[in-house]
């Protein structure tokens, strides 16, 4: 803690009982003003607050740590921004290993280069061909899974290698945009900063970043028998252990510490130094707010006025003494001397307050207990430490392990904790209990969860949900069947879904089950993707007239969605048997098929219009789509959820998503 100001007026003898006595004549005992609930002093004392941010401020990216966000961050790069390779081996097709085994390996011709981290591949791979590529390099054009170099032999004089087993499209592959998209919102506002937001922050190209001011608070402790720690100690004196715990309990929560110092009972000493903790954004002083006759604190606050003293006396013990005051805006709280009553009253109606200032949340803990969502295999001979998301479920806390490889940077910066899976288990069958060890100390299950299909407008809505409420929303794009699962399991409070039934044409509703409800959303514009400049897909009249000249061209390459989307199901409607080059490459966000397009690693996808616009392709409308939200019906009437759907319908909202593209129904 700062080191208590010099200004500050030092420790001095304890009073005489003659100045005890004079005390008592001159002032007398008094009373508290009212004692009321803990329920009226919390109500009372916010009645005069804002409870918002202490304000903003633009810092390096090197001094973030543990701050907290005040806006949000929105990726202007794809991450990784190419396909890169996972493994050091060899780019090819996969299609020319189809059939490969021991008795029938295939024979590939390398092609004349070796492409390293940094390093543009110039030769495309085609059909028999292999190019040499390390881990982290860019694969070149043509190439759609990479084999690692320990399943491969070389043949002599070494411009071939042999290859006996198949791999699939994508093996070994992190595809351009498959860890964070351009647009994609990585980061919300009140996001605390922790090493994994700071990697991911700059994983994006972020140098400075906007986070909330520290809130200065002013820390003074009154008191006659007050004596600095490390002073000698008279006689029925105490050293000054409230002053340490309060400054350190604000630096906790995100705050600024002023360490005033020790003030004796004197209310000329004690009227000064209050006037330099006002300059600060609260002021919290320690002792004096007793009914006794040498507690002053009390007196020299209830003077500042405006309204001044709006609680003295709360119902709970301990803290009884407790006195909230608000002063010209600024909250000043005379907390009980008492260390163990001055720590719980600070916790139970300080640190609230503190931590709205400083735009954050509550809650530590080191390990948790948790139930695992779903089955986690695992290799054995090795112990590993798998990343898990945590969320709230009706039966206690769920455990979601990470989806995304080693190499994305959102593994670790979306993880809560990891669970650790001995070294002789394959596997980790669903709903077993596990204990999770947390990243952070503390665990903060989030208030709001999604789980499903991922829209830009669904970060908008979640992002102004925060922003507005201070709920904490956590988001996992798993698509829309896998959110259907999710709220099957109870697992989340609402799934962004867009699936249409082929049957009928109608979207979502005939997807419920029971303990279902729908609440519609908005629309979207499903479309295929091209370059501008290229010209097969320019003169086409509709999607269908595109998709016939794509496929004519054998060179023409589509990157297709993920099984389990609502994109992967018109896509294949579209195709009918077709399986043109691509279609084994399945990313699993629009912005991923953008990136892929845009990147000339695909000729064409399908997405929607909004992404489209963002990377600035050309678009051909397939048909307009339902995006909507599936909630389970026991999670209805949760604060939460119906804060969400009151955002989601209210006229502000309509027009930012409008703003985007969106439309939504009438």
């Amino acid at each position: 803690m700062s080191s208590p100001d010099p200004r500050a007026p030092g420790p001095k003898a304890p009073p005489t009982a003659v100045d005890l006595a004079r005390r008592r004549s001159a002032a007398g005992q008094q009373q508290f003003l009212e004692v009321v609930s803990a329920e009226e002093a919390h109500a009372r004392f916010r009645a005069h607050l804002s409870m918002a941010p202490a304000g903003e401020e633009i810092i390096p990216l090197g001094e973030a740590l543990h701050r907290v966000l005040a806006e949000a961050v929105v990726a202007e790069v794809d991450v990784p921004n190419f396909d890169r390779a996972n493994v050091d081996g060899f780019a090819l097709r996969a299609a020319d290993l189809a059939g490969a085994h021991e008795e029938a390996p295939r024979r590939l011709r390398l092609n004349p280069e070796v492409v390293t981290p940094g390093v543009t591949a110039e030769t495309p791979v085609n059909p028999g061909t292999a190019t040499v590529v390390a881990t982290g390099a860019v694969i070149p054009r043509g190439a759609d899974a990479v084999v690692m170099v320990e399943d491969t032999e070389v043949v002599e004089p070494g411009d071939e290698i042999l290859v006996r087993s198949p791999v699939p499209p994508g093996a070994f592959i992190t595809f351009a945009g498959t860890d964070v998209g351009r647009g994609e919102t990585v980061l919300r506002a009140g996001q605390a900063l922790t090493s994994r937001e700071i990697g991911l922050l700059a994983a994006v190209g972020r140098d400075h970043v906007a986070v909330y001011r520290r809130p200065r608070v002013g820390v003074i402790s009154t008191g006659d028998e007050v004596v600095a720690p490390g002073e000698p100690l008279p006689a029925g004196c105490v050293y000054d252990s409230n002053a340490a715990i309060v400054a350190a309990a604000v630096r906790e929560l995100g705050g600024e510490a002023v360490c005033l110092g020790a003030v004796a009972d004197d209310e000329g000493a004690m009227a000064t130094l209050l006037a330099r903790g006002m300059e600060c954004d609260m002021v919290i002083l320690s002792g004096g707010t007793s009914k006794g006759a040498g507690d002053l604190s009390y007196r020299v606050v209830s003077r500042l006025g405006d309204p001044g003293i709006v609680v003295h006396g709360v119902a709970i013990k301990p803290g009884k003494p407790l006195c909230l005051a608000v002063c010209r805006g600024t909250p000043v709280v005379i907390l009980p001397g008492f260390p163990t009553s001055a720590i719980f009253t600070f916790h139970e109606f300080v640190a609230p307050v503190l931590r709205a200032m400083a735009g954050r949340g509550a809650g530590e803990r080191t390990t948790v207990a948790a139930r695992l969502a779903v089955r986690a295999a695992s290799d054995q001979g090795r112990t590993e430490y798998l990343m898990v998301t945590l969320l709230r479920a009706e039966d206690g806390l769920v455990a979601y392990p990470s989806g995304k490889n080693s190499g994305a940077v959102t593994t670790f910066s979306q993880a809560d904790g990891f669970i650790v899976i001995d070294a002789q288990t394959e596997q980790v069958a669903a709903d077993t209990p596990v204990t999770v060890h947390m990243i952070a100390d503390a665990v903060e299950p989030a208030d709001l969860v999604t789980i499903g299909s991922h829209c830009v407008g669904l970060d908008l809505l979640l992002g102004e949900l925060q922003r507005r409420t201070g709920l904490r929303t956590k988001s996992l794009h798993v698509g829309s069947l896998g959110g259907l699962a999710a709220v099957r399991r109870g697992e989340c409070d609402v799934a962004g879904v867009h699936l249409m039934d082929p049957a009928t044409g109608e979207y979502n509703r005939g997807f419920l089950e029971a303990g279902m409800e729908l609440v519609p959303g908005y629309r979207r514009l499903q479309g295929l993707v091209y370059r501008r400049e290229d010209a097969r897909f320019r003169a086409a009249q509709d999607v269908a007239a595109a998709v016939a000249a794509g496929l004519a061209d054998p060179e023409c390459v589509m990157v297709n969605r993920n099984a389990g989307s609502g994109t992967r199901i018109l896509i294949d409607q579209l195709l009918g048997e077709a399986r043109p080059p691509g279609y084994g490459v399945q990313a699993k966000s629009h912005n991923a098929v953008a990136s892929a397009v845009a990147g000339a690693r695909a000729d064409w996808g399908v997405a929607i219009d909004t992404v489209a616009r963002l990377y600035g392709l050309g678009f051909i409308p397939l048909q307009e789509e339902h995006y909507d939200f599936v909630v389970p019906t026991s999670r209805l009437q949760r604060s939460a959820v119906g804060r969400f759907i009151e955002l989601l319908r209210s006229r502000e909202m309509r027009e930012q998503l409008e703003g985007l593209g969106f439309r939504l129904g009438e």
